[in-house]
């Protein structure tokens, strides 16, 4: 494993809720939050999901975990931006930054809403024939977010606080430098180097040229490296499925290799019309997932590593695979200069 040179470590947790009890849902992922800070995470991403049972608005969970860690980075991956302003997004994200002290990372995808037309008159003011759902939306919230002033320069507000030049508030110094695009084609991953967005990829992709899912996504992030253009270097984050079971018993191993095998067709062929392609999960020992991570192309290429927790376990579950990353595969995927920190025993949520 040598051939690694990991600094960074997150994970990424898809904030499970029951349909009749979303608050211990939401309380559960909000303790894991906290729990990836103490046992030494880097980072902790939360999946945002549209009418589903998860975390409908990245934006306020992650205010709330603001208040509930102190060191961790926080980030969102990934908000779909067809649903939002850029406006009135960009103000929501700059005021976490700043409840934060600076931890927020953005990650964004574009593209037209998915649910615009069950959503209906809910969702839609009558612009959407003329609504641009492109990358440009993506280059908005960045410029939204950018701190610069609006209009000319004898622009002047009035309010209770005086004549004033206007810009978005709150300006959260450096955060476009933390804007992610969560790529799955070469034309997202090129666009991203081009505009300065880091990159998050994981375990789906898309089949071109190749039906092979490393194939892909290796040539998606050699495109990325040489298109990029910004002085400062990139941020890549590779995310992939792992569930070690190194500490749970022989009914949880079994139960997560059955959940492995009913989403392990889905990984044989392209689906659909965009050819879409997805990983195995990587489910095992430490030790097997290491063997099988010793085979994934784009590991050395890249600094920061995201674990991507599976759909709909319980918090014990998520604590003991969390556990077992952190101690038993990061330490030899070479991602520290610093002294372990990682407790020996998983620590036992309170009651």
């Amino acid at each position: 494993m040598s051939a690694f040179h990991i600094r960074h470590v997150g994970f990424l947790t898809p904030g499970n809720y029951s349909e009749d009890r979303p608050a211990v849902g939401l309380e559960n992922t909000l303790r894991l939050f906290e729990y990836g800070e103490e046992i030494g995470f880097d980072s902790a991403w939360i999946r945002h999901r549209h009418l589903e049972r998860g975390v409908s608005s990245a934006p306020v969970f992650l205010a709330a975990a603001t208040q509930r860690t102190s060191k961790i980075e926080l980030g969102s991956a990934v908000i779909q931006l067809g649903y939002e302003n850029p406006f009135r997004l960009a103000e929501d994200l700059a005021t976490v930054d700043v409840l934060s002290g600076g931890r927020l990372n953005i990650g964004v995808s574009a593209g037209p809403p998915q649910h615009a037309a069950l959503l209906g008159r809910l969702f839609d003011d009558g612009g959407s024939s003329t609504a641009d759902y492109s990358h440009t939306r993506a280059e908005r919230l960045a410029e939204a977010l950018s701190g610069a002033m609006l209009g000319h320069e004898a622009t002047r507000l009035s309010s209770a606080i005086g004549d004033y030049r206007p810009r978005i508030q709150p300006v959260a110094a450096g955060l476009t430098d933390r804007l992610w695009y969560g790529a799955g084609s070469l034309r997202s991953a090129e666009w991203a180097a081009q505009r300065g967005f880091n990159l998050l990829i994981g375990n789906v992709t898309t089949g071109e040229r190749t039906d092979n899912f490393l194939e892909a996504q290796l040539s998606q992030l050699t495109l990325f490296k040489s298109a990029w253009r910004k002085q400062r270097p990139p941020r890549i984050g590779l995310g992939r499925v792992i569930v070690p079971f190194d500490s749970a018993d022989g009914q949880t191993r079994e139960r997560y290799r059955a959940y492995a095998a009913g989403r392990h067709a889905r990984t044989l062929q392209p689906n659909g019309e965009r050819r879409t392609l997805f990983l195995p999960d990587i489910i095992g020992t430490s030790q097997q997932i290491l063997d099988q991570l010793a085979g994934d192309p784009l590991l050395p290429l890249v600094d920061e590593f995201r674990m991507e927790l599976p759909y709909d376990f319980p918090e014990e579950d998520y604590r003991q695979v969390m556990h077992d990353f952190v101690h038993e595969v990061a330490p030899k995927l070479g991602c520290r200069n610093d002294p372990p920190r990682w407790p020996s025993k998983v620590s036992s949520p309170s009651v």
